[in-house]
């Protein structure tokens, strides 16, 4: 007789194992047992878990000892023990003992492993800080609870593994603890004592819980990383100048300045400014934050500034303190020796106008006059005057390598003399093309100092009020009609100042009369002059109705240049300009129409 079982089963805590046993033959009568091995030391002794008696094709279990396990053991059909919802303390030796009579007696023996997964890793850093003087300080303690078997725990700096030994020594060394739980299962502490050094300022640190599973599989559980207060002295001090100041170490007098200071120890060491006087220090300020501000700087701040460390753990060959210059620019108001104005005659001999700046560093002047430059330098040579010269000259100061540290002064000059005329002469016609009546507009200008004035000969016509332009030349307008007098005199255009006057006469030749107009206007006058002897007659007519031989026909007989008289009670025959009827026309035909009035 010979009886088969897996010599090792793997399972997961809380699965179901079934240890199978199977004989190598299969009597009518035979007698299957499981078997419990418990070690004390070096004895061993078995305890009887269950059995079952094959009778016929019919096989009977029976559980002997549960031991209080819950839920308790079982045997299936084919004789297996089965064990529901494995636990750490079902991790024995189990044998399998088969009795078969005259067949023999076979045994096996089967190692049951339960599994555990361990819970989420724990690490739990020192918090305080840690000196780089020190040697091996605790650094932190990793727990991994509730696993079997017992997992390992390791230590990780910025991602690698770190080798440190169990052993103590100065440099570094881990220590172990393992825990087992009531429940059976177990659980490992580990405690990483380290030198630390400044580059571990920055460093990440976690640990990892490696632990064991079935089939000769593993797991890892990493904890949170954490970083270090580290402890180091000052080995480097840097003391620079914050905005606005420049890359040649200037700042504008009047902005706020801020001196940098920084040292390289850890915690931050205390810093104090001072400035240089006469070879002494001047305390300025002591802080933690390394800054000092100079609000609204000025020229007398320019000097030499410094920063110490106050770091006691310092080597004694560390350089503690750094100094800097501040150069404080500054530029006043320019001051031209024109003042600001400058009067000249016209066509006088050259001068010059001087630009002077107190300035540091030494600013660059430029001339400029109307935004076209001139020349550079601080004196600017002007000469000989005509009316162009006048105008606005500008003198601009700027600082190199000093940004927005500029100004500008100006002076107006002014060009005395004579006017000077310009006249927008007529367009050119043939002789007699002007013709009466023609609309034209004559334009004048003139400039000099003081001011001219512009005047017309021209009594008639509307001249426009003096308006100005470019270069200092005022101009006037006169818009008028041509007139034959106009072609025989002409008009005269005058600017005149203190210093003399100018004329200018616009000629217009012969003008011809306007031929065609002039005829219809004299038939206009006579039409007019008609109508109005008709309304005087017939307004003499009615005047002169009732008086006798006022327009009566004369008898034949009476002789011309005599009239009837009629008597004022008499009617006349007929009234009015014309006498007509049939009689009448007669009379008329043959020569006796007579009525006169």
């Amino acid at each position: 007789m010979h009886v088969s079982v897996p010599p090792l089963v793997e399972v997961m805590r809380g699965e179901q194992v079934t240890l199978s046993c199977t004989p190598s033959k299969r009597p009518e009568h035979f007698v299957l047992e499981w078997f419990l091995v418990e070690r004390s030391g070096a004895h061993h002794r078995r305890r009887r878990l269950a059995s079952a008696e094959q009778q016929g094709s019919e096989l009977h279990p029976m559980v002997h000892d549960p031991r209080g396990r819950s839920p308790p053991y079982q045997l299936d059909a084919q004789g297996s023990l089965v064990l529901a919802e494995a636990q750490v303390g079902d991790e024995r030796d189990y044998v399998c003992v088969v009795t078969a009579g005259a067949a023999g007696t076979a045994e096996a023996t089967t190692r049951l492993r339960v599994f555990a997964q361990p819970e989420a890793t724990e690490v739990l850093p020192n918090e305080g800080t840690l000196s780089v003087m020190d040697n091996a300080p605790q650094i932190a303690t990793c727990s991994s609870r509730n696993g079997n078997p017992a997992p390992q725990i390791s230590w990780y700096r910025n991602g690698r593994l770190l080798e440190v030994p169990t052993e103590v020594n100065e440099d570094g060394y881990m220590t172990t603890r393992v825990v087992r739980e009531a429940s059976g299962l177990q659980s490992l502490s580990s405690t990483l004592y380290l030198r630390v050094h400044k580059a571990d300022r920055n460093a990440s640190f976690h640990c990892a819980a490696q632990y064991s599973l079935p089939g000769d599989h593993h797991g890892r559980l990493d904890s949170p990383a954490f970083n270090l207060t580290v402890h180091y002295p000052t080995e480097h001090v840097r003391l620079w100048m914050g905005s606005p100041s420049t890359t040649e170490g200037w700042v504008r007098e009047g902005d706020s300045v801020q001196l940098l200071c920084e040292g390289d120890g850890s915690p931050n060491p205390e810093y104090m400014f001072f400035r240089l006087q006469d070879k002494r220090e001047e305390v300025l300020s002591t802080s933690l934050e390394g800054k000092l501000t100079l609000e609204g700087i000025n020229r007398s701040q320019s000097g030499t500034y410094g920063c110490r460390v106050e770091d006691f753990d310092a080597a004694e060959d560390v350089l503690l303190n750094q100094t800097l210059g501040l150069k404080v620019a500054y530029l006043d108001p320019l001051e031209l020796s024109a003042g600001k104005e400058l009067s000249v005659f016209l066509n006088s001999s050259r001068t010059a106008v001087t630009c002077s700046a107190q300035a540091r560093p030494t600013p660059a002047l430029r001339w400029t006059k109307d935004a076209v430059p001139l020349g550079d330098g601080p004196t600017l040579s002007l000469g000989p005057f005509t009316f162009d010269s006048a105008g606005t000259y500008v003198c601009e100061a700027s600082v190199p390598g000093v940004p927005l540290l500029s100004r500008t002064q100006s002076f107006r000059l002014l060009v005395q003399g004579s006017p000077e005329l310009r006249a927008k002469e007529l367009e050119p016609k043939v002789e007699g093309s002007w013709t009466e009546g023609d609309e034209v507009e004559l334009i004048c200008s003139a400039r000099g100092y003081p001011e001219p004035r512009l005047t017309w000969s021209h009594p008639g016509g509307q001249p426009a009020e003096q308006a100005h332009s470019g270069q200092g030349w005022a101009s006037s307008s006169l818009r008028l009609r041509v007139t034959s007098a106009l072609g025989r005199e002409g008009v005269t255009c005058e600017a005149s100042n203190s210093h003399g006057q100018v004329h200018h006469v616009f000629r217009f030749g012969t003008v011809a009369p306007q031929t065609e107009q002039a005829g219809i206007a004299v038939m206009a006058v006579a039409i007019s002059v008609g109508l109005l002897l008709l309304v005087v007659a017939t307004f003499y007519c009615m005047r002169r109705k009732g008086r006798p031989g006022c327009c009566r026909r004369r008898e034949k007989g009476t002789p011309p240049g005599e009239p009837e008289l009629s008597r004022s009670s008499e009617r006349p025959e007929h009234t009015g300009l014309l006498v007509g009827g049939a009689g009448g026309g007669a009379r008329a035909g043959s020569g006796a129409f007579r009525d006169e009035c």
